[in-house]
């Protein structure tokens, strides 16, 4: 699915929240701290990760993997 930014990043925890595949920021550091989420193939622990305009973001849900494309 593709997530449409105005800006040239995100943070990470603010682009789960904004593409629905969260409810809250609490939510989203679980997910990042279980190792559920990968930034351009790479795991990634830190909510605060930047995530730049043309990156795939990969989250591991109990119902399959989502995958997030950042657009401008």
């Amino acid at each position: 699915m593709e997530i449409e930014i105005g800006e040239d990043m995100i943070r990470l925890g603010q682009l789960l929240k904004f593409a629905n595949v969260v409810a809250d920021g609490g939510e989203a550091k679980s997910l990042i701290a279980d190792g559920a989420v990968h930034v351009d193939g790479e795991e990634e622990t830190r909510r605060g990760r930047q995530v730049l305009v043309g990156s795939l973001v990969e989250v591991a849900m109990p119902h399959g993997i989502v995958s997030l494309r950042v657009v401008r």
